[in-house]
């Protein structure tokens, strides 16, 4: 498997910079295809035509300074019908962390959950802060043995073999059959990565009660300096929208490093 199609998210935001930044990397380094598909804040004041105009200039630019042919597209109306159709014509997306207001209930508002639930493609979730000149060269890896755990260590599969270290770690209960099912399958997962090239450690250590998954998680991605986590996306399907799994949620609202997630 290789990244050869590549979709990044363009807006008016500041952040876009750093995702167009980090997919133009992503290009190069699998020789990849970069599609920019525009989708607008809804917020934002300024003239839509300005915006538009304005973005596309902007990563036409940059993307001829790197030295990359690229591709945009900017589909009117801007929905969330459109905007999986597109990504589901790419190897991999890279997408922006929601931002505050976009978080209703107990979903995520709008694009990142609607393409991570129904695109069928992996995507990199850029944080809000940061930037990440070094990326997907120390990879955490939260294994619970699940479907979309797997699903998501085989869709990274590209970077983790171009990574200099990869990291297991054991997301499951604190005792009994369920966590000792997770670490032997997190061990068969190593095992099928080294088949792969890939040399993974494989951490498990008794969880704090107190401590949930998610904030563990970014917890030990601070410790290991990742520079990305790979997780699976998961999520209960109502009738109009997804309701985003705890862990997956507090992911996506705290994380402070890239994750590539996977449904």
């Amino acid at each position: 498997m290789c990244y050869k199609s590549l979709l990044v998210h363009l807006d008016d935001s500041e952040r876009c910079a750093v995702r167009l930044a980090l997919s133009l990397e992503l290009a190069e380094r699998f020789d990849a295809h970069l599609t920019g598909l525009y989708l607008p804040r809804a917020r934002s004041q300024a003239p839509a035509d300005a915006r538009l105009t304005q973005t596309r200039e902007h990563f036409l630019l940059v993307a001829e300074r790197a030295g990359r042919t690229v591709e945009w597209r900017a589909p009117q109306p801007y929905d969330a019908a459109i905007a999986t159709m597109h990504a589901r014509h790419a190897d991999l997306l890279v997408l922006g962390q929601p931002e505050a207001g976009d978080w209703i209930a107990q979903s995520a508002g709008g694009l990142v959950a609607d393409l991570l639930m129904t695109a069928g493609r992996p995507a990199i979730v850029v944080p809000h802060t940061g930037a990440f000149e070094e990326f997907a060269q120390n990879v955490l890896v939260a294994w619970d043995g699940s479907r979309e755990a797997a699903r998501a260590v085989s869709d990274a599969l590209p970077l983790l073999q171009q990574a200099q270290c990869v990291s297991i770690e054991v997301i499951a209960s604190r005792h009994g059959a369920k966590r000792d099912q997770a670490a032997n399958q997190a061990i068969e997962a190593a095992a099928w990565l080294d088949l792969h090239g890939v040399q993974a450690s494989f951490h498990e250590r008794a969880g704090d009660p107190a401590v949930q998954t998610g904030a563990a998680l970014l917890s030990r991605a601070s410790d290991l300096r990742a520079d990305l986590m790979v997780a699976g996306a998961y999520a209960h399907s109502r009738v109009h929208e997804y309701v985003l799994g705890g862990v997956t949620r507090t992911l996506l609202e705290a994380m402070t490093v890239p994750v590539l997630m996977s449904h």
